[in-house]
Parts: C-alpha cells; sequence; structure tokens
C-alpha cells in the first residue's frame, strides 16, 4: 500500500522536468491571451481526417469515407455521429434500392471550427519556427 505523501512526492517528482506556466510562451497575436484551447472535437485524428475530406468534397459517402480514412464501420460511425452532434457535419440517409446509403457533408459550422483549427496550427508553427 502506498501513502498519500509518497503518492503527492512522486507526482511532484516526475513533474521537475515541464515548464511551468510561467515560463510558457503566449501564442497569436494579442500578447495578452494565452494560447487558445484546441477545438477537441477537430482535434482527434479521424475526425480531423473526416472534416478535412469534406472540406475538399461536396459529399462522401459512408464506405468513401471508410476507405479513405482506412478505419472499420464501428470506429467511422462512432466519430462520424460525434461530429453530426457538435453541427460540423450532416448526414444524411437514403436508400437505392433496398440498400442503405448515408452521405455526408461539411457544414457551415464545420468549415469555420476547421478554419479555427488550421490558424490555430499555423501559429503553433509560425510561433516553432520563429524561435
Amino acid at each position: 500500500m502506498v501513502a498519500r505523501g509518497d503518492v503527492a512526492k512522486t507526482l511532484r517528482e516526475s513533474r521537475r522536468g515541464l515548464p511551468s506556466k510561467a515560463r510558457l510562451r503566449r501564442v497569436g497575436p494579442d500578447p495578452e491571451s494565452a494560447l487558445p484551447d484546441l477545438d477537441r472535437v477537430i482535434h482527434e485524428r479521424l475526425r480531423l481526417g473526416i472534416v478535412s475530406a469534406l472540406a475538399v468534397n461536396e459529399w462522401l459517402t459512408f464506405n468513401e469515407l471508410k476507405q479513405l480514412m482506412r478505419t472499420t464501420d464501428g470506429n467511422l460511425s462512432v466519430h462520424a455521429r460525434r461530429l453530426e452532434e457538435a453541427a460540423y457535419v450532416e448526414c444524411h440517409k437514403s436508400f437505392e434500392g433496398r440498400l442503405p446509403k448515408t452521405r455526408f457533408r461539411l457544414t457551415a459550422a464545420g468549415r469555420k471550427a476547421l478554419e479555427r483549427y488550421l490558424h490555430h496550427m499555423e501559429a503553433l508553427i509560425r510561433a516553432t519556427r520563429a524561435r
């Protein structure tokens, strides 16, 4: 059994190599603003891939996205649903004969969120290269 004091000591020791908040540089045009939070909805790798693919294609079917992203049905379904809940993508379901067909497209809110995300990443790149 580990004592509480031992856990706290271990945590403090593991943080020693990390920069303190006071030493972290700020990124962005406003020196008073801290580094803006990344959009966690888009930041995840598969969701960023979906949004990026939809940004350059008006519509993509479920199978096209699955092939592009090289993922499974279940994985794509979960991430597409999360993007739909955030109103970043629209999902349209229909039938071709007896076969279901699901198509996705990027919404205006999704395009705006992607632009904000890209702007944020570009600011990080500029700040890193300026060092």
